[in-house]
């Protein structure tokens, strides 16, 4: 596997690499420059989002200004900024943890959230202790929040589509924001688990579908947030 990257290089000309590299580049910049739309739509909208959709938008405040932060990181020759993915990780399970919480209606599914995400962030804890450790890749940290949010995101869909009054779903803006949670995390979760593995051999191609997936996910993040909920009950 090592030797694909060699490989490319030999049979792709100069020209083509070139082209290849400034596609991959712009793709970072945009998908790096997306994550301020959500974060513009919530300012716009602020007066009429609920709590659920107000910790959303602080999430991806703190979402955009880490991804910032990685970016001016590397730029500068920080030569190891995996402690910040790591701390990332857990500052995302706590923010969704939230978010969920206030997203579901019944008591007894707020406590699931509860307990599914506190099992999530002791195994993310153990896994940064004891596995990976704070100077690796989160790969399994990564797998773990994915399958969260892929379950989450799933529980709530059949939560909206099983309300027993009449809703236009397209309105509300959770509906969006839980679509760009399960796009991002369902294609992604595939390059959190074999990261170590594809990452050599493929880099460019590992980071440009998660920039791609990005991107979109960040749209769909910023039409909810553009949302004016419709009042239920």
């Amino acid at each position: 596997m090592p030797g694909f990257a060699t490989m490319s290089k030999k049979y792709f000309s100069r020209k083509s690499l070139i082209k290849s590299m400034s596609v991959a580049y712009a793709l970072n910049i945009s998908s790096t420059a997306s994550g301020f739309l959500p974060v513009l739509a919530a300012l716009y909208n602020y007066k009429h989002l609920d709590k659920a959709l107000k910790i959303a938008a602080t999430y991806l405040l703190v979402s955009v200004l880490f991804d910032l932060a990685l970016n001016l990181a590397t730029i500068a020759g920080v030569p190891n900024n995996l402690p910040a993915i790591h701390l990332f990780v857990i500052i995302s399970i706590i923010f969704y943890g939230a978010i969920y919480y206030n997203a579901f209606f019944k008591p007894v599914l707020k406590k699931v959230i509860v307990m599914v995400a506190g099992v999530a962030f002791f195994i993310v804890i153990f896994n940064i202790i004891f596995i990976e450790g704070i100077w690796e890749y989160p790969s399994l940290s990564n797998t773990v929040l994915s399958v969260l949010l892929i379950c989450f995101s799933l529980a709530y869909f059949y939560q909206l589509l099983n309300r027993q009054e009449f809703i236009h779903i397209e309105k509300q803006g959770l509906f969006w924001i839980n679509s760009g949670v399960l796009f991002y995390f369902s294609i992604n979760i595939f390059l959190f688990m074999l990261f170590k593995r594809i990452i050599n051999a493929h880099q460019e191609d590992y980071y440009m579908i998660h920039n791609i997936t990005n991107i979109i996910a960040n749209l769909l993040f910023s039409v909810g947030l553009l949302c004016k909920p419709q009042k239920t009950t």
